[in-house]
């Protein structure tokens, strides 16, 4: 991939193009899932590209990341391939779980992508656990993982910045504060106005920034990173943010207004400010916009090609990659999907 360095002006127009890229799998998610072509949950994270583009744009390819049940974007902005992303939501083999993980589950270990992790606060200690690694073996590179406003609520979030505090681990620890915790207002769940206080607690550094801005993203994250693989610990960030579309899709949303969506939409959108940003310095022409949004909706017009064409998840795997030696619980199921058709509610 080009790499994203917003100190240049290529590195700043590749942010763009995966801004869009990420915009572009998610609508395009949010239209399949409509119509019934994915199954399962989808949770959408429209109005926060520029958190995860600008993250893993600041990271090398040797670099993970752990992410949480709003992962598309992630996983997009670290290089996943949105045709084999794509079929994974769309419960196909070519999928990068083999269909078994589905939207909240995906993970690509090549890629740099240790997870999606619906268990809420589960992406800060995987990837204390990562970088502990990193460390032990003396590798040289880091863990970023993306957590929730509402998952710091978690005991396990705070034993992940206290332990990753304390043994100096090479960990970025960025929470997306999107404002809304499933349906709970930020103030009705947190007692402080920037959560980035709480690094103070644990010795390590800490930063609240425009989320909105993926050159901020890249530059506060960049520099976290070079803290890590200088020995200097851990690095707490709060990237401000907003999702368009509700908790899930179907959530009803009536904690908000559509008015305060359509205001973040027309004045905070990090896709449309970048833009006209890079048109006021001229760094880009209208016509070079233009390609960069033709180009990525061919793409996901030749992923859902690609989706709908795949062969299905194969059944008789379903219990495979679950344990390394036989198991006779396994065995049993194997057994029983041999027999006749499957009840998956039994299971």
């Amino acid at each position: 991939m080009v790499p994203v360095d917003t100190c240049t002006v290529d590195g700043r127009k590749e942010a763009l193009r995966r801004m869009l890229l990420a915009r572009e799998f998610e609508d395009t998610v949010q239209d399949q899932f409509a119509d019934g072509e994915i199954p399962g949950f989808v949770h959408l994270s429209q109005g926060q590209e520029a958190v995860a583009v600008g993250a893993c744009g600041a990271l090398t390819d040797d670099d993970y990341i752990t992410s949480t049940h709003r992962a598309h974007g992630h996983s997009i902005a670290k290089g996943l391939d949105p045709d084999r992303m794509l079929a994974e939501l769309y419960g196909k083999e070519a999928g990068y779980c083999r269909a078994k993980g589905g939207s909240m589950h995906v993970a690509a270990l090549d890629e740099g992508m240790l997870g999606a992790q619906p268990i809420v606060g589960a992406s800060a200690s995987l990837a204390v656990g990562a970088g502990l690694t990193s460390q032990y073996n003396d590798e040289g590179w880091i863990s970023l993982a993306f957590i929730g406003d509402g998952a710091v609520a978690e005991g396990q979030v705070h034993e992940s910045f206290n332990l990753a505090a304390t043994w100096g681990l090479p960990v970025v620890f960025l929470i997306e504060n999107n404002l809304y915790s499933e349906g709970m207002l930020f103030e009705e769940q947190h007692n402080i106005e920037n959560l980035s206080d709480m690094a103070a607690s644990y010795g390590m550094e800490g930063f609240t920034i425009d989320g909105q801005s993926v050159e901020t993203v890249y530059e506060t994250v960049s520099e976290a990173r070079d803290r890590a693989v200088s020995g200097d610990g851990p690095t707490l960030i709060e990237a401000k943010t907003y999702r368009y579309r509700g908790h899930f899709e179907g959530d009803q949303q009536p904690y908000r207004t559509e008015e305060e969506i359509e205001g973040w939409r027309s004045e905070r959108d990090p896709i449309n400010n970048f833009t006209e940003k890079l048109l006021e310095n001229d760094e880009i022409v209208q016509s070079e916009i233009d390609g960069l949004r033709e180009e990525v909706e061919a793409e996901m017009e030749a992923a859902v090609a690609f989706a709908r064409n795949a062969e299905p998840a194969d059944l008789d795997a379903a219990y495979e990659d679950v344990f390394v030696e036989s198991v006779p619980e396994i065995e049993h199921r194997r057994e029983h999907l041999a027999r006749e058709e499957p009840n998956w509610g039994a299971y």
